[in-house]
C-alpha cells in the first residue's frame, strides 16, 4: 500500500528539484527502514521485533486475539477498544503492547491508555471509517472556546487519550489513513455541524512518542498533541493533497518539551503548526507551547509554511528551535501569524540552516490575520513578537524575499538574520523585501533588506542566537526493546 505517491509539483520546477526531492525521500525511506529491524525465524514460524522506544513492554498482544478483522471491510472500533480496555490492568505491571499485523483494520475512534504501545507492523493499515456516526462528538477545546470548522464541539479524533502518561504509537512504516475525502467534501460544501476529526490526538499527557508511521488523508490535523509534555514525534511521513483544506501535519498546541525530527510531510497546510490557544479563550487558559525542537524536516506544501508559529498564538510561543530544515515548493519558510486581539507572544525562536527551493516568500510575518474565534476579542489585546532569530540560509527561485508586516503601534522587535542567499525568480517581484511596523538588523543578507533591517557588516555573519545548551527532552534515552511474535 502507497509505495507511490503522486506528488503535484509546478510544470517550471527545474529537474534538479526534482533530483533533490527523489534523494530526501529515499534517505527518508531507507532511514526509516533502518530504525527497526525484523529478524525472521524460518524454523518456528516467528521473529524478533526489535526497534527503539522510551518505553519496552512486558506484555503483548494482537488485535486479533480480540476479534479483529482485517479484510478492509469488517468494522473494528469494538476490538480496539476491547482491546485497550483489556490490556490497561497491565499498566503498573510492565505495561502492554498492542500489534496490529499486515491487513486492513476499518475501525472508528478508539481511546488509548497509559503505559501503552500500539505498533504497526509492516503493511499493516489502520482505515478510518467513513461512517458519521463512529465519531463521537467532544467539546472545543478550552483554550479555543469554538470549533475551528463549525461552532461548537468537534469530532473526537480517530486516536484519541487525555490524563495519560508513557504512550507510545509507533511500527514498522504502517500506515493511518484517514480516507478524508468525504470530510474535505462537506467542508467545501459547508455541511459540516461540527470541526473535522484528527488523526492523533493527546490531551493532558506525558511522555509521548509518535514515530515510524506513514500517515495519509487525514479529516483535518495529522497530529495534535495539546496541553501535554515530553513528547517525541520521529521519522513520520504525511502525505495529502496539496490542495486538501487544513491538513496540517504536526500541531504541538500549548505543549511543553517537545521534539520533532526526520519528519517528511506533504500537506495542503502548514507542516508544521505552533499553536496555543485562540483569542480570549487563549488568553484566559495560558498555557503556552515552549521548549519546542525541530530538526530534519522536509516540508512540500505550495499553499502555506514549513513552519508556522501561530496563528492561535494566544498563550504564548517560546523556546522555539528549529535547524535543518528543507523546503520544497512551498509558500513560506518560517511564517509568524497573529493579529490584534490575538494577545500572547512569540518569543526567542532560533532558526539555523534552512534550504528551501521553489518559494513564494522565505520571510513571512503578519500582524494582520483574522479569523477570529467569535466577536468577543478584545481589541486591546496586542502580541509581543521579539527576538526572531535566523541564520545560515539559502533558498533557490524565491518571487519575494520577505514580506514582513507588524502591527500599528505593537512593533515587531528583536529581528535578526544572518549568513542569508536568497536567489530571485526569473519573474520576481519587482522589490524583494516589503517591511512595516518591524524592528531588526541583518548581516549578510542578499539581496539587500529594507531599510527598517540595517546591515552590521558581514564580519557579524554569526550575530544571530541559537542556544547550545540543549533543552530537556534531548536528555531523554530510548531503550532497545525486543519481542518474539508469531506470523
Amino acid at each position: 500500500m502507497h509505495s507511490f505517491y503522486r506528488i503535484p509539483l509546478p510544470s517550471h520546477m527545474e529537474k534538479t528539484s526534482w533530483l533533490l526531492l527523489v534523494i530526501l525521500v529515499l534517505v527518508l525511506l531507507v532511514g526509516a527502514e533502518g530504525r527497526k529491524s525484523r529478524i525472521l525465524d524460518e524454523s518456528s514460524s516467528s521473529y524478533d521485533l526489535v526497534y527503539t522506544a522510551i518505553s519496552c513492554r512486558a506484555h503483548s498482544a494482537s488485535i486479533k486475539d480480540f476479534g479483529g478483522v482485517g479484510d478492509g471491510k469488517t468494522l473494528n472500533t469494538k476490538a480496539f477498544q476491547e482491546a485497550v480496555n483489556q490490556l490497561s490492568q497491565y499498566a503498573s505491571d510492565g505495561g502492554s503492547q498492542l500489534i496490529v499485523p499486515a491487513g486492513q483494520w476499518l475501525t472508528g475512534s478508539f481511546n488509548l491508555t497509559s503505559h501503552f504501545t500500539l505498533f504497526l507492523q509492516k503493511d499493516a493499515v489502520l482505515l478510518a471509517s467513513q461512517e458519521i456516526n463512529e465519531w463521537a462528538v467532544i467539546d472545543p477545546l478550552p483554550s479555543y472556546g469554538h470549533g475551528r470548522d463549525a461552532a461548537g464541539g468537534r469530532y473526537i479524533s480517530l486516536l484519541f487519550g487525555t490524563n495519560l502518561t508513557d504512550v507510545i504509537i509507533t511500527g514498522e512504516n504502517g500506515t493511518i489513513d484517514g480516507q478524508g475525502e468525504l470530510w474535505w467534501q462537506k467542508f467545501h460544501s459547508k455541511k459540516l455541524k461540527y470541526t473535522r476529526p484528527y488523526l492523533i490526538e493527546l490531551m493532558h499527557s506525558d511522555n509521548i512518542q509518535i514515530s515510524n508511521l506513514t500517515l495519509v488523508n487525514s479529516p483535518s490535523w495529522n497530529i495534535h498533541p495539546v496541553y501535554s509534555s515530553n513528547i517525541i514525534i520521529q521519522g513520520i511521513t504525511i502525505l495529502a493533497p496539496v490542495k486538501s483544506p487544513n491538513t496540517d501535519g504536526i500541531n504541538p498546541d500549548s505543549c511543553t518539551n517537545v521534539r520533532l525530527e526526520d519528519n517528511y510531510i506533504v500537506s495542503g497546510d502548514d507542516c508544521v503548526a505552533v499553536k496555543s490557544g485562540w483569542d480570549e479563550y487563549g488568553i484566559k487558559y495560558g498555557m503556552p507551547t515552549s521548549q519546542l525542537v525541530i530538526r530534519r524536516l522536509t516540508c512540500i506544501s505550495p499553499y502555506s509554511a514549513a513552519i508556522a508559529l501561530g496563528s492561535e498564538m494566544s498563550g504564548g510561543i517560546q523556546d522555539v528551535r528549529a535547524e535543518d530544515i528543507t523546503a520544497i515548493n512551498t509558500e513560506s519558510g518560517v511564517r509568524i501569524k497573529t493579529a490584534v486581539g490575538r494577545g500572547g507572544f512569540v518569543k526567542d525562536v532560533y532558526v539555523k540552516g534552512m534550504t528551501l527551493h521553489t518559494m513564494k516568500w522565505v520571510f513571512w510575518m503578519t500582524g494582520n490575520y483574522g479569523s477570529h474565534a467569535d466577536t468577543h476579542w478584545d481589541p486591546n489585546a496586542l502580541p509581543e513578537i521579539k527576538g526572531i532569530n535566523y541564520r545560515d540560509v539559502v533558498a533557490e527561485n524565491v518571487s519575494m524575499a520577505a514580506r514582513l508586516e507588524g502591527i500599528s503601534g505593537d512593533p515587531f522587535t528583536g529581528i535578526c538574520m544572518s549568513n542569508v542567499t536568497i536567489s530571485m525568480a526569473k519573474k520576481a517581484k519587482k522589490y524583494p523585501w516589503t517591511c512595516s511596523d518591524i524592528e531588526g538588523i541583518t548581516s549578510g543578507v542578499q539581496p539587500p533588506p529594507c531599510q527598517l533591517l540595517p546591515d552590521q557588516g558581514p564580519e557579524k555573519s554569526e550575530m544571530c542566537d541559537f542556544p547550545t545548551e540543549s533543552l530537556p527532552i534531548d536528555n531523554i534515552e530510548m531503550q532497545r526493546c525486543s519481542y518474539r511474535l508469531n506470523y
